[in-house]
């Protein structure tokens, strides 16, 4: 037997999962509270406890370890035109794992630079311009960052011809300077994957240690990625397999949590048929989008607002007032659990359905009907992720709630957006023993294992 043990150091709690990779099989799991705000040690030494309770004593081969403790990377990008470079810029941070507290486009003002002073990201993304294109906009918001107090690092990622200038205007200041590919180099064309390797690399660099997770380098052999980074490469090596052993193809993920939904595609979305044009920037094969209003505690009065107080009754089969008693109650209490209260438990399912109804909608991709001179063609926007096989889901309303196919299956077959392509008839698979970030961080080394691992924890659950 050869144990690893794989650490994710959350927000909010900590989970540990034992592998033996010679098997391969899972060992046993435990989590505890993150204890950020002290020495995260201790969260840690808590979960190990209970994993040894679950496994017996475990003499370990390796350890690695992923985190978004503290909320992880939270970054700020700044673009040129909203539809082109800032949304590249956004669509790099998200696959790194960030989470991008604020976008900017154009010219920054003196209210924007006071605004990402009083934000303090951990890192700023700097962007504009096609490599030979706009010059004046990424150089004159350089200037405008240079004024801005604070050590985080800014990234440039904009026209090649002037990245030179920038990172002199900002060489002097209190800010790490990193220049990067252009995450546009030509109209239309993206190039986001080596600045996400340069979002990954200033986490382990920076962010570990501003975090306080360094004083636990003793006991892990690397924190390897984000945790949202080591989730999408399980997703990855789980649709695209391993040579000579097939994946399970195009599939989508959701993590619904209390104040985020996390949501996932490894699909290349391209339109079904040839009447169907396809408009805007192409989409990256693995994709992540991060719904910072819908959750099932902290933002339960995002869902809320989005879906109407009378469809939460609906949903529910409950009064309307007594929806918004209940909603209440979550604001105060957001720790508060349904299993001793019948109408919570009812209202949880229906917070459920529809927070994964719109994060599958805002995901996915849309189509509409256009008419030329030459007649009715069809416009896509955005990935079609109709015919997805597969729809993972996690997170503690899913699993423990006992719901999750009725859920997906509302969320899959509502017609709220007509437009929208999202999945229509995926197989559902839970991830029960919140396994996705470890088998990200064991694929790193031991591919046929995690491969395997997650073959036995979903395949035969559609």
């Amino acid at each position: 037997m050869r144990p690893v043990l794989l650490i994710d150091f959350g927000s909010t709690y900590t989970k540990v999962t034992a592998v033996d990779v010679d098997a391969p099989c899972i060992l046993g799991t435990g989590e505890s509270h993150t204890t950020v705000l002290t020495d995260v040690g201790e969260g840690l030494e808590n979960a190990l406890a209970r994993l040894e309770a679950q496994a017996g004593p475990l003499d370990f081969a390796e350890r690695y370890a992923c985190s978004s403790a503290a909320g992880g990377l939270r970054m700020i990008a700044c673009g040129l035109v909203p539809s082109l470079t800032v949304e590249a810029a956004r669509r790099a941070a998200l696959g790194a794992g960030a989470k991008v507290v604020k976008v900017y486009s154009y010219v920054l003002t003196e209210e924007d630079v006071a605004e990402i002073a009083a934000l303090r990201p951990d890192i700023l993304l700097l962007t504009g311009g096609t490599d030979g294109g706009n010059r004046d906009n990424i150089v004159g918001n350089a200037r405008a960052l240079a004024g801005v107090p604070g050590d985080f690092p800014v990234i440039i990622a904009g026209n090649r011809a002037v990245a030179a200038e920038c990172r002199a205007l900002l060489s002097s200041t209190s800010h790490e300077v990193m220049v990067c590919e252009n995450v546009m180099p030509v109209f239309n064309k993206l190039n986001i994957e080596p600045v996400q390797e340069v979002i990954r690399g200033l986490f382990l660099k920076r962010i570990i240690h501003a975090k306080g997770l360094s004083r636990q380098q003793g006991l892990v052999d690397g924190i390897l990625m984000p945790t949202p980074a080591a989730v999408m490469a399980a997703l990855t090596l789980y649709a695209d397999g391993l040579e000579g052993r097939m994946g399970t193809g195009d599939l989508m993920a959701v993590d619904l949590g209390g104040a985020t939904t996390d949501v996932y595609s490894i699909a290349d979305g391209l339109p079904g048929d040839a009447s169907t044009m396809l408009r805007g920037l192409p989409e990256p094969r693995a994709k992540r989008t991060v719904e910072g209003d819908i959750g099932m505690r902290y933002s339960a009065s995002g869902v809320a607002e989005a879906a109407g107080l009378g469809k939460l009754a609906a949903l529910s089969g409950l009064p309307q007032e007594e929806v918004e008693t209940l909603l209440e109650r979550i604001r105060m209490e957001p720790g508060v659990l349904p299993e001793a209260d019948a109408g919570l438990a009812r209202l949880d399912v229906a917070l459920a359905s529809v927070a994964v109804e719109l994060a599958l909608i805002r995901h996915a991709g849309t189509v509409e009907r256009v008419f030329t001179p030459t007649g009715m063609v069809h416009s896509q926007t955005g990935k079609d992720l109709t015919a997805v096989g597969t729809l993972l889901m996690t997170g503690g309303a899913l699993v423990h709630g006992g719901h999750a196919e009725e859920i997906a299956a509302y969320a899959m077959q509502s017609m709220e957006e007509p437009g929208s392509l999202k999945p229509r008839r995926a197989c559902v698979a839970l991830d029960e023993q919140y396994i996705l970030a470890a088998m990200g961080l064991l694929g790193k080394n031991y591919p046929e294992a995690a491969f395997t691992l997650m073959n036995q924890s979903f395949a035969n659950q559609g």
